[in-house]
């Protein structure tokens, strides 16, 4: 079954920019790694963020977990946040996508 988390937070002000660069770092290891049937997503509006990960071939997420730049990227998250992340998992069949690629 494939796995969808959607995680959201707010963070402070002045970690905003380095939330954003340790972010993009997780984004520049994936697009070199390539792993198949993953789509990671990164929407930010003020100090509000919301990360969507989908895994249309398994119910796992440790292609996106265990990067370096994602373990790098959470170490230190909650010092950056005024509302910590939130992670809600999904396990759904993927039924029907257009810009995802199915697994």
């Amino acid at each position: 079954m494939p796995r969808l988390t959607l995680v959201r937070y707010a963070t402070k002000p002045e970690f905003a920019a380095e939330n954003e660069a340790l972010a993009r770092a997780v984004f520049t290891e994936l697009k070199a790694t390539r792993p198949e049937g993953v789509a990671y997503l990164l929407f930010h509006s003020g100090e509000e963020w919301i990360h969507l990960f989908v895994n249309t071939g398994a119910d796992d997420a440790s292609a996106l977990t265990e990067l370096p730049a994602f373990k790098a990227y959470s170490r230190d998250v909650s010092r950056r946040c005024t509302t910590p992340p939130e992670p809600v998992r999904y396990a759904f069949e993927l039924l029907e996508s257009y810009g995802l690629a199915s697994g």
